[in-house]
């Protein structure tokens, strides 16, 4: 249902003497209808300033300047799914104007196999706007990417290539055949080809690089791994290591998150229950760490600096004494969490609907929403992209903001 943007206020009640104010708490309503307002702002001007349709806003550097990405990175589909959200939520034909503008552009990415993030790319973009505005047109451009993204896939090893080969963090080992968690997200354009098309081998290769990925990329007590590489010639796992993360034994909070999403995802369109109990495993690991902060928001590294967790990069505390959160882990635990509580029953249910529910109402304030244009384009602040590289560290970032708005829209869907 399309939305009217209202004014976002607190209401203030007087008593009936006159001296005592009392604040009335804006609901979560309230609070969502504010961030789509900031939102429009933001975004507003980044429409004005993003005008080159091969140049994908992704993050806002340091400096005060937009950080871009080319049509063959992985983040180039987030900013037109950020444009059909907004468009789903407020029906201002601008910004279906825009989404269909900024998909368009992306249309030869449907060839792209250069890496595994073609589901990102695609589906955020062009998964949304078939999805929203029932445009068939769509549909053969999402099936070859679909079928772009099966060839990277191995059946020695069972799963999906994410990166092509390359040295592990300060080239420890090489790295021939990396699969990363990240890598679950992209199954749902799998399963979605499989659906349309009735080629079970879409549905084939996304269930078995889910379970490969559950058998060795989860550890007993559903911390994750980043990055699992595999021998090439037998499939055999050949190192459990980190590429973002703080050390390899450490759980990294985005791919933890990266977990929560796509097992839930995969239990959507499978009915396995496996896959439903790793799905929860993963959240409870999240939502249940003694490291989580009171609002939700993770530390970049669930383990961050702890003893016993040895980093193969120099970690320096001094450099950022208050370790630095990620908004985007939040945001994507979020938009999963309000999904998985689909699939619960009774106080299980209300459990994980009511943690999304609480890191929406966190991201919804300062010091996360950004409405004070800490930045001028993006709509959350504090996100961490690669610390160990010093990349991306308590900055804007694209995704950040898209699942965010996936996430607020749950929520609004889960209330009707």
């Amino acid at each position: 249902m399309r939305r009217r943007l209202i004014s976002f206020r607190v209401i203030l009640l007087l008593t009936l003497t006159g001296y005592i104010v009392s604040c009335k708490s804006p609901t979560v309503e309230e609070r969502i209808d504010h961030s789509f307002q900031v939102a429009a702002e933001r975004y507003d001007s980044l429409l004005v300033a993003a005008s080159d349709l091969t140049k994908y806003p992704h993050s806002f550097t340091l400096k005060g300047e937009i950080f871009y990405f080319g049509i063959d990175e992985w983040t180039g589909g987030f900013w037109p799914g950020a444009l059909w959200y907004m468009y789903e939520y407020t029906g201002n034909q601008k910004w279906k104007d825009a989404a269909l503008r900024w998909t368009a552009s992306l249309e030869s990415n449907q060839y792209n196999t250069k890496h595994h993030d073609i589901g990102f790319m695609m589906f955020s973009s062009y998964g949304n706007g078939l999805r929203i505005t029932g445009d068939t047109s769509y549909k053969p451009i999402l099936i070859q990417s679909a079928k772009s993204l099966c060839k990277r896939y191995s059946p020695t090893v069972g799963s999906i290539q994410s990166w092509n080969a390359r040295p592990s963090i300060n080239k420890q080992n090489q790295w021939n055949y990396p699969v990363i968690m990240d890598n679950m997200m992209n199954l749902e354009l799998l399963f979605w080809a499989a659906q349309e098309t009735g080629d079970s081998n879409f549905y084939k290769v996304a269930v078995q690089h889910a379970k490969t990925t559950q058998k060795n990329h989860i550890r007993s007590d559903f911390g994750t791994f980043h990055v699992v590489n595999y021998d090439t010639a037998t499939g055999a796992v050949l190192h459990q290591q980190t590429l973002q993360g703080f050390s390899d034994q450490s759980t990294w909070a985005r791919g933890q998150a990266w977990g929560i999403y796509g097992f839930t995802s995969t239990f959507r369109f499978t009915k396995d229950s496996s896959f439903l109990s790793t799905a929860k495993g993963l959240a409870n690991f999240f939502l249940r760490h003694k490291n989580l902060p009171a609002d939700k928001v993770p530390l970049w590294d669930f383990n961050v600096g702890e003893t016993g967790f040895t980093p193969d990069w120099n970690y320096d505390s001094t450099v950022y004494p208050i370790i630095p959160r990620d908004v985007s882990a939040a945001a994507i635990a979020a938009s999963a969490l309000f999904e998985l509580s689909t699939y619960c029953q009774g106080d299980e249910q209300q459990y994980y609907k009511n943690a999304a529910t609480d890191m929406i109402v966190s991201l919804s304030q300062e010091p996360y929403l950004n409405t004070k244009k800490t930045n001028p384009y993006f709509l959350l602040n504090g996100s961490v992209g690669n610390f160990p590289a010093g990349r991306e560290i308590n900055v804007p970032l694209i995704y950040a903001d898209y699942y965010f708005l996936e996430a607020m829209h749950r929520y609004l869907n889960s209330k009707k």
